[in-house]
């Protein structure tokens, strides 16, 4: 394939079979190898391309994004192509890669202390929101709370989950956070075959599946902390969460067995898969979201 942007070289990504020694047929889609490194390449380029389209984002503008690290990447890489200035606000658990591939890209990071609620003043949210009110000619993507960011997935995932199986899925898991990518891909989904049964996959110590009484937890990129919007129209049939312990020992395995060096919520999803599938017969078929690369995890010591 050729292509006239990286921006157009998003998804497209492909399926890969995983054998688990378990009934179902298992693939996973493997978004670490969109451009910026993360399935975030494809939220952060609708959800740029519609500001733009609106008139929220103008040339010359500045873009903010609180993130736990891959929306922020996928943002900084489309901002450096497009010639905006971007700043990231993130969580000081964050890994120092991520962070240090934010700047490589040129976007202005702010690290914040890590925070139970979205709305404590000193979080990266909190944060994210005073600068962009303080901050002429800014955008805030705002993905926890921008339509957007499902309507990528429902455009773009979701249409290639379905042909890349020919329609033959039966369970689709992915990690929940913002949750853009299981309430958009799950819907459309779902529109073309009501007996998909889609799995969000969460922190076991997070908001939502403490019922509110969250605990700290040490993966990126999943984890329900807070009342979503995105989650509320989401058509989860079933959730599961994973603990710390039980998602990095799945890394080792992923890398070491089967050859995929994936990030925290990929273990978590991975693992979350492997334990269902248990109980599935040899019609099923699960795919699974590998969200991003371990590469951006090694200085955590999960390998």
């Amino acid at each position: 394939m050729k292509y006239e942007s990286l921006v157009h070289a998003i998804g497209h990504t492909p399926l890969v079979a995983v054998n688990f020694g378990t009934p179902p047929r298992i693939y996973a889609k493997l978004e670490y190898l969109n451009p910026a490194g993360s399935i975030k390449d494809r939220s952060a380029a609708y959800m740029i391309a519609e500001a733009e389209r609106t008139g929220k984002l103008r040339p010359g503008g500045t873009i903010i994004e609180a993130s736990s690290g891959n929306q922020g990447i996928a943002t900084a890489m489309i901002g450096a192509i497009k010639g905006y200035n971007v700043i990231i606000t993130v969580s000081e658990k964050v890994s120092q890669e991520k962070q240090d591939t934010l700047a490589a890209y040129g976007a202005r990071v702010v690290a914040c202390k890590p925070t139970e609620k979205l709305d404590d003043p000193v979080g990266y949210y909190a944060t994210a929101v005073r600068i962009h009110k303080e901050t002429p000619n800014s955008f805030m993507i705002a993905q926890y709370f921008n339509p957007d960011n499902p309507r990528a997935h429902y455009y773009g995932l979701g249409p290639e989950v379905w042909n890349q199986t020919d329609g033959q899925l039966t369970h689709f898991f992915g990690a929940v956070g913002s949750c853009g990518t299981v309430s958009g891909a799950g819907k459309y989904l779902k529109e073309r075959s009501s007996d998909v049964v889609v799995v969000g996959v969460d922190a076991e110590n997070s908001y939502l599946h403490t019922k509110g009484n969250p605990k700290p937890y040490k993966l990126e990129g999943l984890g329900v902390d807070f009342d979503s919007p995105h989650l509320e129209k989401a058509p989860i049939d079933t959730f599961i969460g994973v603990s710390d312990e039980h998602a990095i020992a799945m890394l080792k395995t992923l890398a070491r067995k089967h050859g995929f060096l994936v990030g925290g919520s990929s273990g978590a999803v991975a693992y979350a898969a492997y334990e269902y599938s248990k109980n599935l017969s040899s019609d099923d078929m699960i795919v699974m979201i590998f969200g991003d690369s371990g590469r951006a995890y090694l200085t955590k010591h999960y390998f």
